[in-house]
């Protein structure tokens, strides 16, 4: 008998959308071995009613409009709001003039949209994979709020931190940053509910990158899709003006499809809650002789993280470029 094909793996991605956020969720929508059951939203790269608009303008193109898409945080637990429209143009989307989407949020907020789909996933047998993309407003909120269906998720990837590189500060993430007791409150409760949890911060964002000849290209197949991934691409090269750019938070959504590409280390991680120039660090713990680990005076830190620190750039690229093209299938 010939092998059988391995399900697609149930998937919910927390987003602030966001140009790269906008491409996970095209690859996320599009590839059949994902199966994307909801997109939560909260603010962060635009204002949570950019972010919200967005979502459903990327979903419709898709032609994913049965994904329920939850309305969440609009602000972090304890900072002012801060955003990255500098980034993605001044509507959070490469300011591509598209049209308003025809459809509406789901009726529950996002904490309850990942709730009630931690726990569908749950009593099918088969856990949902959680994939924050955005400042962990809303996760954390879940963790505290509904700790039971937080229990029950079967793994959290989340883009943000970085062991070595940052960019919102000289010493943090943007994600992080922006609310950092978020992020701090979502390892502990990992930590708490056994649940794996994976960095695919700063280290490796940078690596998956298109060229402006395959931006070219998509936008040559004049497909919605390809078209729409052309204006975001398309965008960020001009931003940069170094005639690439990075698949960015799409780079987490294909590692879950070509877990191979990526290399990481099982590692200590703490947040940077308190420190005047480092909030909201990552503090990656990479000492190799327990020694020094042991004699720590402030102890072990509590969260093992699975800290992505190398990738197969290409390979991510080329997941998403393959699903975009209408390739895969």
């Amino acid at each position: 008998m010939p092998p059988q094909p391995s399900a697609p793996i149930p998937l919910v991605l927390d987003v602030d959308t966001g140009i790269d956020d906008a491409m996970a969720i095209l690859l996320a929508a599009l590839h059949p071995d994902l199966d994307l059951r909801a997109v939560t939203c909260a603010g962060g790269n635009a204002p949570l009613e950019d972010v919200v608009r967005n979502t459903l303008t990327v979903l419709e193109i898709a032609g994913r409009t049965d994904v329920p898409v939850g309305v969440g945080a609009r602000r972090p637990l304890l900072e002012q709001p801060v955003d990255a429209r500098h980034v993605h143009g001044s509507d959070g989307m490469g300011d591509l003039g598209l049209p308003a989407p025809r459809t509406e949020p789901d009726p529950r907020i996002a904490v309850e949209l990942l709730r009630d789909e931690a726990e569908r996933a749950y009593a099918q047998g088969r856990p949902l994979t959680l994939v924050p993309l955005a400042p962990m407003t809303n996760v954390a909120l879940l963790a505290r709020v509904h700790p039971d269906a937080f229990a029950r998720l079967g793994r959290v990837v989340f883009m943000g931190g970085g062991a070595d590189v940052s960019n919102a500060t000289a010493a943090a993430e943007f994600n992080v940053f922006h609310d950092p007791e978020a992020t701090a409150l979502v390892l502990d409760a990992c930590v708490e509910h056994d649940v794996p949890v994976t960095m695919y911060g700063l280290d490796v964002f940078y690596a998956p990158r298109v060229t402006r000849e395959q931006s070219q290209a998509l936008r040559d197949l004049g497909t919605p899709v390809a078209t729409l991934a052309a204006g975001l691409t398309s965008f960020h090269q001009r931003v940069f003006q170094d005639g690439t750019m990075t698949v960015g938070d799409a780079g987490a959504v294909a590692s879950l499809l070509v877990p191979q590409a990526v290399r990481t280390e099982r590692r200590p991680v703490r947040v940077e809650l308190a420190g005047t120039w480092t909030r909201g660090r990552t503090i990656v713990d990479r000492r190799d002789w327990t020694g020094d680990m042991e004699h720590d005076p402030h102890g072990p830190a509590r969260a093992m993280v699975d800290v992505c620190l190398g990738v197969d750039g290409d390979a991510l690229r080329d997941v998403w470029l393959a699903t975009v093209r209408g390739e895969v299938g």
